[in-house]
């Protein structure tokens, strides 16, 4: 009953070299933020606060581009969808000569 408690951890002071370079590796590996997090050893919410601080900012001309490569790529994936659809209900139709009982 006589628990002592925990002692508190020293608060981590991160020099500014160290958060652009874990900017630039979560703008870089396509890893998960929360991945990063752990491997670098710092919080998930000080890395996402040193993205909005350090991150690249997009201009309308970057952002536009984006949408432009994205609606492309969202079309050519419906297209595939599409034809696996069509591959799929040719499958599974019954074929006139099977025999039926």
């Amino acid at each position: 009953m006589n628990e002592e408690p925990k002692p508190k951890r020293a608060k981590r002071q991160f020099d500014e070299a160290f958060r652009r370079q874990a900017v630039a590796l979560v703008e870089t590996s396509g890893q998960p933020r929360s991945a990063i997090a752990a491997e670098l050893g710092v919080s998930y919410y000080n890395l996402c606060d040193w993205i909005a601080a350090y991150g690249q900012r997009s201009s309308p001309a970057q952002l536009e581009e984006q949408l432009q490569r994205l609606r492309a790529e969202n079309a050519a994936l419906r297209d595939q969808r599409d034809a696996l659809k069509k591959a799929l209900g040719i499958l599974a139709e019954p074929s006139g000569s099977a025999s039926r009982k």
